[in-house]
């Protein structure tokens, strides 16, 4: 029987078509209560079917991808608020000092992983920063030289074992709960009780839109994620903050993010994958067990308990560790505030560090190349 190929000249019924696909995903990710499902489940939904030679019409906007990083960006600068920013004031030295501490950990099992691996370090590097895999995975998409197929599996590795062991051991024994009451007033409470009209939350969009088109002025790293970031957290300080955004616009912000993700993966261009699949995992585990560690020292020198240390600390998402930090009476606003400092310090101090690294290791490889042309030469000369 002839193979049945799909194919469509119109970008539109192309688009659509591929979007049928990432929602099922997301729905079926949902079904079975795996994490961030409208990210991960269209990102796989999208991988599994361009894996198919007989579907050929699969195609995402990159503007659709832009506007979901605009919902985020715009998400994350609601929780910058007066009270995160005088805790990021006061803790300022120990918050660089423990997420300095983190990336050096994290450049280390790179570094490692590179050598064990053969993989060029930049890219396990880009895979190996904590906490930005959004941000990671479009610096590399963006930066050449990069392996973005690598970059991303390192990243979504790692944040899958966060999500499913971080909760597995802040709800252990390990962790009493109910050490510290809940600050009233915290971020979580000051974003998810206010109640705005829909009108007013599409006029912050839209704000949120022209603050994107700004930082692609200024050239900032990912303009249409920082932009939105900066722009609404500056208004948010002023006392001028919108409407949280729905849970709703969020699941469709990461289903315009994952669909685009998922087109980028080329499973087949994964090197050494023999090798690779245990190092992520064994990175994976390394981040965790660091930051557990890193926890005891910070819990004896701020006397905070040990579930507010290792949340502060843990290398995954704001969000999620805002959540379990509520179910177990954490600080919310310590545990926000160390988050979004390093959330701030991936988005602005990360990339060009990785852009220097990058740019050091294209230097000697070009260096080792010259030297090997230039012995080859004398060989044949010689000959």
């Amino acid at each position: 029987m002839a193979t049945l190929r799909l194919r469509t000249n119109h970008k539109t019924i192309q688009f659509l078509g591929t979007l049928v696909i990432a929602s099922i995903g997301g729905f079926i990710f949902t079904l079975f209560g795996l994490p961030i499902p409208w990210l991960l489940g269209s990102m796989t939904a999208i991988l599994i079917t361009s894996r198919f030679r007989s579907v050929q019409f699969l195609t995402w906007p990159r503007w659709v991808r832009d506007t979901g990083l605009i919902i985020v960006g715009y998400s994350i600068g609601l929780s910058f608020t007066q009270s995160s920013l005088l805790q990021m004031i006061v803790k300022l030295p120990s918050m660089l000092l423990i997420t300095l501490t983190i990336t050096i950990i994290a450049a280390i099992g790179a570094y490692l992983v590179s050598r064990l691996s053969g993989v060029d370090y930049p890219t396990v590097l880009t895979g190996s920063i904590p906490g930005g895999l959004t941000q990671m995975i479009i610096f590399a998409e963006e930066v050449k030289g990069i392996d973005i197929t690598t970059v991303t599996f390192f990243q979504v590795t790692r944040m899958l074992m966060i999500v499913i062991f971080v909760p597995l051991l802040i709800f252990s024994p390990l962790f009493p709960m109910g050490e510290i009451p809940v600050t009233s007033g915290t971020l979580l409470n000051e974003v998810t009780l206010k109640e705005f009209p829909v009108t007013l939350l599409v006029f912050f969009l839209f704000l949120s839109f022209i603050f994107a088109k700004m930082g692609k002025k200024l050239k900032l790293p990912t303009a249409y994620l920082v932009g939105p970031i900066l722009g609404t957290a500056i208004l948010n300080v002023l006392g001028f903050g919108g409407p949280a955004a729905p849970s709703s616009l969020l699941d469709l912000s990461q289903l315009m993010i994952g669909g685009y993700i998922g087109l980028l993966l080329k499973p087949e261009k994964l090197q050494n994958k023999a090798k690779i699949i245990p190092l992520a995992l064994l990175n994976g585990v390394v981040m965790v067990g660091a930051s557990f560690a890193l926890s005891f020292i910070f819990m004896h020198f701020y006397q905070f308990s040990l579930a507010t240390a290792f949340l502060s600390l843990a290398p995954g998402g704001m969000e999620q560790m805002a959540i379990i930090a509520h179910e177990v009476n954490a600080d919310l606003s310590m545990v926000t505030g160390y988050q979004l400092f390093r959330l701030f310090f991936i988005y602005f101090a990360v990339p060009p560090i990785l852009k220097w690294v990058l740019l050091q290791h294209n230097r000697r490889k070009q260096k080792r190349d010259t030297g090997s042309g230039s012995l080859a030469q004398n060989h044949s000369g010689r000959g």
